[in-house]
């Protein structure tokens, strides 16, 4: 595959044809990339891309502008070049695991596609990925030659697509190791984790009875958290207790009488201690306050 030429249109670019090529440098250690609109130039091409009126995965033509479309997902977003490419390669690019293949196509492609086709509702307001992209075409009083551009704009989306696949493949292996701490807790309110986890989004959904999350920081020592009402919330289920907030050390191994207590937020989400005892001891303190 090193040896082929991708073909995608010159000019103007946008996050659809930018990604796609993205996408091909992160399968491919090389290729040939031609931009051009000459229908001969890009017959010969290997693959095309957001260019040439055809949509063929098998003879690697991937274009959404023919009378059509190229279909769309069942939510109704069209599919743009890069969602064609993604169908085709996306399990590829995410090692073989579908969930994360779907979960990057959900929460990237899909938006990229939705917006280049111009099916926006529901499309989140302010700037947006595809805008991003956009400023890196130049404007009317800059000398930059688009081509250039439009290879400083596909390095930019190798490393958010890079960024994008290790964010999915993170967050579908937290909720499995979340759940799973959920099963064994020995007081559901209380759930421990081995290692530090995203936690929120599994426990909200997973836990009804949740109030503390208990586990290690990146520097060693212990946290207790409390599990909001909901996702985005500054409310807590149940908060740690009054006496503990903005208190730091001695004071609060004081209130706590725990020798190794450490800090307790001002508000009142989240603790520290040194060892995993104290933190479990202090989510026991907080249950029972």
């Amino acid at each position: 595959m090193n040896d082929k030429t991708i073909a995608t249109h010159n000019g103007n670019f946008h996050a659809d044809d930018v990604f796609s090529i993205a996408a091909f440098r992160l399968l491919f250690s090389s290729f040939k990339l031609i931009r051009t609109r000459d229908l001969e130039r890009i017959a010969k091409a290997d693959i095309v891309v957001d260019v040439g009126g055809e949509y063929d995965p098998e003879t690697g033509r991937f274009d959404h502008h023919q009378r059509g479309g190229a279909g769309e997902r069942e939510n109704g977003i069209p599919y743009s070049s890069f969602g064609l490419i993604w169908q085709k390669y996306g399990l590829e690019l995410c090692e073989g695991n579908q969930k994360v293949a779907n979960a990057v196509d959900a929460g990237l492609v899909s938006t990229i596609d939705a917006i280049d086709c111009g099916h926006v509702e529901g499309v989140s307001e302010g700037i947006s990925l595809s805008q991003t992209i956009g400023m890196f075409n130049p404007t009317w009083q800059e000398k930059s030659h688009f081509d250039s551009c439009f290879d400083e704009a596909v390095e930019f989306a190798s490393r958010v697509l890079t960024r994008f696949i290790a964010s999915a493949n993170g967050g579908i292996s937290a909720k499995e190791i979340v759940a799973k701490a959920i099963d064994h807790a020995d007081d559901p309110r209380v759930i421990v984790l081995e290692r530090y986890t995203p936690w929120k989004r599994t426990v909200q959904a997973l836990s009804k009875e949740a109030l503390y999350m208990v586990y290690p920081s990146h520097t060693g020592q212990w946290r207790v958290q409390t599990v909001p009402v909901e996702l985005g919330s500054f409310e807590n289920r149940k908060p740690l207790p009054k006496p503990w907030a903005g208190l730091s050390d001695r004071e609060l191994q004081e209130v706590t009488g725990l020798e190794d207590a450490m800090f307790c937020h001002n508000g009142l989400f989240i603790a520290g201690a040194e060892s995993f005892e104290s933190a479990m001891k202090m989510a026991s303190i907080a249950i029972e306050a």
